[in-house]
Formats: C-alpha cells, sequence, structure tokens
C-alpha cells in the first residue's frame, strides 16, 4: 500500500531511508488530523483546550473513582491556582462541572464533571471515537502491540530533555 508519506520527499528526513521517512510523516500528518479535530472539537463546544482537557481528565477520573481537587487539576495542567480557579469557574458557570466539600479537608472542594458536560462530551466525540475503535478492532493481536510498543517508545522519546 502507497500512501502520500511514501511519495512525497520528507523537508526533515533528508537523509534517512525512505521506510523510516514514510513512519515518521505519517505519524506527523495523523498529528496535524488530531489536532485540527480538537480545534473542531473546541469550536463546537465553545472551549479551549484546557477545559476540554480537565473534562476529559474529570471523566477519567470519575471512572476510577478517584477524588479531584484544585490542586490536582493545577498539577495536571501545569498552571498556576489562579488559573485553576479561573478555568474552573468559567466550567461551573457553563454547567459543566461541579463543586462540593471535600469531606477528608473542610479547606478543600472536590470536582467532579457534569452529567451534561459528559453528555456533550459524549455526543460531540462519539462517532469519532468509533471510527477509531473500528480500525483497531481490524488489527490482530500482533499489530496491536506493536502498535502500543511503537507509540510507548515515541512518547519516551518526545519526553526526554536533552541537557
Amino acid at each position: 500500500m502507497s500512501t502520500s508519506a511514501e511519495q512525497s520527499p520528507s523537508y526533515w528526513y533528508v537523509d534517512d531511508d525512505a521506510r523510516s521517512t514514510s513512519v515518521m510523516e505519517a505519524m506527523r500528518s495523523y498529528r496535524a488530523a488530531e489536532v485540527a479535530m480538537r480545534r473542531r472539537t473546541q469550536q463546537s463546544m465553545d472551549m479551549g483546550e484546557n477545559e476540554l482537557l480537565v473534562l476529559r481528565f474529570l471523566a477519567r477520573a470519575r471512572l476510577r473513582q478517584e477524588d479531584v481537587t484544585p490542586v490536582t487539576v493545577s498539577r495536571y495542567l501545569g498552571i498556576t491556582s489562579a488559573s485553576t480557579t479561573a478555568l474552573l469557574d468559567r466550567l461551573e458557570k457553563s454547567g459543566h462541572i461541579t463543586r462540593t466539600p471535600n469531606p477528608g479537608d473542610r479547606r478543600s472542594v472536590l470536582i467532579r464533571s457534569s452529567e451534561k458536560s459528559d453528555d456533550e462530551v459524549r455526543h460531540t466525540l462519539s462517532a469519532m471515537h468509533e471510527r477509531m475503535m473500528a480500525v483497531v478492532r481490524e488489527m490482530d493481536e500482533d499489530q496491536r502491540d506493536t502498535v502500543i510498543r511503537f507509540l510507548d517508545a515515541m512518547r519516551v522519546a518526545v519526553d526526554h530533555i536533552d541537557a
């Protein structure tokens, strides 16, 4: 199977072999499509990237039955407490989160995504998620293992900070 990434030369990986370059170009193309999808989702839901990240984080925390505090959100996003407060105020005002007193710490509150939020995210992204899962379901176990190892190795490669 030939892709446009295999047919077009790479501006970045000039001295590398074509097979390796085609993988990098396919990954770059996927990332560009994902960024565009996130932008469309943000526009559709009238939210910024951090708001969507928080809603996804809260949905995962709910599934794991984990408590989330504003400090947890600040650390996850890498933003200040003041920025976190402003973000959570916006999400609460729009009905996407609820704040409740933290029974384990009277000075703190717990943050949860609302049913409205979960429904809106599910409605907005469910068709895309189903298309993505259909691609994965077509793979055999060896193919899935190879992709997982590849993506884990690439994550490590981009997470490494050169000193």
